[in-house]
């Protein structure tokens, strides 16, 4: 190995210790750590040579770039046109009729990390706003009530479409989306169930009762709200991204069908409906940029043969079960960072080892997305917009308790993903 290539590696590996950091910006670290590795490994900024900088950035225009904004186009025009609004009320009038308090708040998180998934930020409090004060008024706890609307952030990210992290970790091991979210929702619903169970168990040791008119009295709030639509209405779009997605078809379209099913179904003028559509694209922006840099990062750390150094020093690890200690490694890592954007620095590049190792690129990617991205929740309730957001808007709910509520769902959730990954493995 040249000397060229060492100090590349020593600064590609100094790039990625700041980021776990967090001392500074996440992606401009990511992209001019890995621009000046690049180049102090001697590739030239562009020209004819096999692989230049220009080459490794475009590197970062993934497939799964386009799966995004297909999403994003659907998920405008349905929050412009109100659709969303229905489903979110259904949602909770559903979870009210499963099981009340905990049916509500539970189905509030569930709604909302449902719009996360498709947004790429999951704001639970949008549904903690109207969900949160209704659970507690039907016996909820508020610390277990903001606990579980927080977990919304586990469906947003591992379910999700947009998270710069999970889109680099499809990317890297050259998969899509479909299957992958599928049992990222499983996983997730997981700890939302854990976490139901506790609360009914929680109400029946307080011997708390709710009455029938008292729980009619908070429904009919929610329902007293003015809505544009039907319910059929609202979900036959969904369905039919459902099918498109059952059915393999290229998720870009599928998403751009559906938002036009919306478009006739509001009754809305083609212009109107595509500005609508082009205001979701805009959600793409951070995710764009954070996607096409790690992706760069990722290109740069195996041309400068920083997976290989690695691999070297790994292997007696992954002599044992390269996917399982790819878990392993994200579950540590995202537990350390609690970020899954921090995650990343470490993530693509032991997935890269994995994937030398000749491991199922499926199972290693699920692997390195549920191992982080459910665990970061696990010391602060979220890092950004999870359960610090929603504590203002439940009465009588505070921080700290409410987290320590939901550790044991989130350990329960990783179980699960970790099963998850073991049967990916075997079959």
């Amino acid at each position: 190995m040249t000397t060229q290539m060492i100090i590349a590696q020593c600064l590609m590996v100094l790039t990625l210790v700041i980021m776990i950091t967090g001392m500074t910006p996440i992606y401009i670290t990511a992209i001019t750590g890995a621009a000046i590795s690049a180049i102090v490994a001697g590739f030239p900024l562009a020209g004819s040579a096999p692989m230049t900088i220009a080459k490794m950035i475009n590197s970062g225009l993934n497939p799964v770039i386009a799966d995004m904004t297909g999403i994003l186009l659907f998920i405008g025009i349905m929050q412009a046109t109100g659709f969303l609004d229905v489903i979110v009320r259904d949602i909770v009038l559903w979870g009210n009729k499963l099981g009340g308090g905990p049916g509500v708040c539970t189905a509030g998180g569930i709604a909302a990390g449902v719009i996360g998934a498709l947004t790429g930020f999951t704001q639970p409090v949008i549904t903690a706003v109207i969900t949160g004060p209704a659970a507690v008024k039907l016996g909820v706890d508020p610390n277990k009530v903001a606990g579980i609307q927080a977990h919304a952030g586990h469906i947003g990210n591992l379910a999700g479409f947009t998270h710069p992290t999970q889109v680099a970790i499809l990317a890297t091991a050259g998969i899509g989306y479909g299957l992958f979210n599928v049992l990222g929702l499983i996983a997730a619903l997981s700890i939302f169930f854990m976490s139901y169970v506790r609360v009914i168990y929680d109400m029946h040791k307080r011997g708390v009762t709710v009455s029938e008119e008292d729980r009619i009295a908070v429904m009919e709030e929610i329902k007293n709200k003015e809505y544009k639509t039907t319910s059929g209405k609202a979900f036959f779009p969904f369905l039919v991204l459902l099918i498109g997605f059952i059915c393999g078809l290229p998720i870009f379209l599928v998403g751009l069908v559906s938002a036009l099913v919306v478009m006739i179904l509001a009754h809305k003028d083609m212009k109107s409906a595509e500005q609508t559509m082009m205001q979701g694209v805009g959600l793409i922006a951070t995710p764009l940029v954070a996607t096409i840099g790690f992706l760069f990062m990722s290109t740069v750390i195996k041309q400068i043969g920083l997976v290989d150094t690695i691999s070297t020093f790994a292997s007696p690890m992954l002599s044992f079960s390269p996917v399982i200690v790819m878990f392993c490694v994200a579950f540590v890592t995202g537990f350390m960072t609690q970020s899954y954007a921090a995650s990343v620095a470490v993530l693509v590049p032991f997935l890269q080892v994995v994937l030398g190792t000749g491991a199922d690129p499926f199972a290693a990617a699920f692997a390195a997305a549920s191992g982080a991205s459910l665990i970061q929740y696990f010391l602060t309730g979220g890092p950004v917009a999870a359960l610090a957001t929603v504590i203002p808007v439940v009465p009588g709910s505070n921080l700290k308790p409410a987290n320590l509520f939901q550790r044991p769902s989130i350990l329960f959730g990783c179980l699960v993903a970790l099963i998850i990954t073991i049967l990916l493995m075997i079959f």
